[in-house]
C-alpha cells in the first residue's frame, strides 16, 4: 500500500476544499455560498482522514496538520485541475463538476480495497461525493442550457479545464486503484450531462502532464498555500 497514494487522495480534497472556501461570503447567491461552504467542509473532512491514516503508515510522526501545513507547494500531489483558480462561478462548478465525476469513480473502486482502512474511508466519502456529483452535474445542465450568457461562460470554462482530465486517468505504482479502469464511467456520466447542458466536449484532455509525480512548482497552488498555512507556520507550537 503506497503512502503517496493516500497523499494524493488527500491533497486532493485539501486543496480543492481550500479553493471552494475562498468563495465563502462572495458567491452569487446566499444558497450557493452555503452549499459550497458545506462541500469544502465535507472535504476537508476527508483530507483529515486520508493524510491522517498516510501519517499513521509512513510512521515518522507526522499528523494530518503536519502533512497540510508544513510541506511546500512542490511536495503536493494533488492534481493539477483542483488548484486552478476560482475566477467565476462557471469555473468553479465545471473545476466541481469534473472532479466530482472522477472522485466518485475512485471512491467507488476504493470502497472494495483489500486495506480494510482505506475501505472504511472510501465508504464514509463516497456518500457526501454522491450529493456533490448530483448537485454539480444538475448545476453545469442548468447553467449550460440556460440563457446565452451562462452558456457561453460554462463553455469557456469547459474549454479551459477539460485538458487537466487527462491527468486523472494516468497510472503508476503509487495508485490505490487503477486510473485508468475509471475512465469509462467517468466518461458516460460526463457525456451525458454535458449534452444535456448543450455543452461541446473539448477534443484534447491530456496538454497538462506532470501532476502526479508532483516534481513541479504550481504558481497557482503556491499562492493558495501562502494563505492557507500563514498562521500554522508562523505559530507552529499554538494549540487551540
Amino acid at each position: 500500500m503506497s503512502v503517496t497514494g493516500l497523499i494524493r487522495l488527500g491533497d486532493n480534497a485539501l486543496v480543492l476544499g481550500q479553493r471552494l472556501s475562498e468563495w465563502c461570503g462572495h458567491a452569487p447567491a446566499l444558497e450557493e455560498d452555503i452549499a459550497l461552504a458545506n462541500i469544502a467542509l465535507d472535504l476537508i473532512g476527508q483530507t483529515q482522514l486520508w493524510l491522517g491514516l498516510a501519517g499513521d503508515r509512513e510512521g515518522q510522526g507526522r499528523s494530518a496538520d503536519t502533512l497540510a501545513f508544513h510541506r511546500d507547494a512542490w511536495d503536493f500531489r494533488n492534481l493539477l485541475l483542483v488548484e486552478q483558480p476560482n475566477r467565476d462561478f462557471a469555473v468553479t462548478m465545471m473545476r466541481q463538476f469534473l472532479f466530482d465525476t472522477w472522485h466518485f469513480e475512485a471512491l467507488t473502486a476504493l470502497t472494495t480495497h483489500d486495506d480494510a482502512d482505506i475501505s472504511a474511508i472510501a465508504q464514509k466519502s463516497l456518500k457526501e461525493v454522491t450529493y456533490h456529483r448530483e448537485r454539480s452535474t444538475d448545476m453545469v445542465i442548468a447553467l449550460g442550457d440556460g440563457t446565452e450568457e451562462s452558456h457561453i461562460r460554462m463553455q469557456g470554462a469547459l474549454d479551459r479545464l477539460w485538458p487537466y482530465v487527462g491527468e486523472m486517468f494516468t497510472r503508476d505504482d503509487d495508485d490505490l486503484t487503477d486510473m485508468v479502469a475509471l475512465r469509462p464511467g467517468f466518461d458516460a456520466h460526463a457525456a451525458a450531462t454535458l449534452e444535456a447542458a448543450t455543452l461541446t466536449q473539448p477534443a484534447s484532455d491530456f496538454a497538462h502532464q506532470g501532476g502526479k509525480t508532483g516534481a513541479r512548482h504550481s504558481e497557482h497552488l503556491g499562492h493558495m498555500l501562502a494563505t492557507m498555512q500563514s498562521l500554522p507556520r508562523s505559530y507552529p507550537d499554538a494549540t487551540w
